[in-house]
């Protein structure tokens, strides 16, 4: 077996035990849509003050939040969401990574 033929053969050896942990997105980052293109100068606008209901036993209040949509923010209103006892949620966000600004749904955490 000639050295460029070994070499090889390690080197494929790695990519095949390594693919499986490259694989592998932390729940947010798979839940994570990219939204407007690169650049701050699309940053999200300053959240929307809404009133908070009255607490509803067993729900949740999810906050309003901006959205991408057909090339410009839209706001989503807040609405309720059923509780899940042992769990708390976490409201949509807009963050910066990767010199864009992603949005990051709503979701459930332990």
């Amino acid at each position: 077996m000639t050295l460029s033929r070994r070499s090889l053969l390690r080197g494929l050896f790695a990519a095949a035990l390594a693919a499986p942990a490259a694989s592998l997105v932390l729940p947010e980052e798979a839940e994570a849509q990219w939204g407007p293109p690169p650049g701050r100068m699309y940053a999200p606008p300053p959240m929307r003050r809404e009133p908070l209901p009255p607490p509803r036993r067993g729900w949740v209040w999810n906050p309003g939040h901006w959205t991408w949509s057909r090339g410009r923010y839209v706001w989503v209103s807040g609405r309720w969401v059923r509780g899940r006892p042992g769990w708390r949620w976490r409201p949509a966000r807009w963050v910066w990574r990767g010199g864009r600004w992603v949005y990051v749904p709503g979701a459930w955490v332990r």
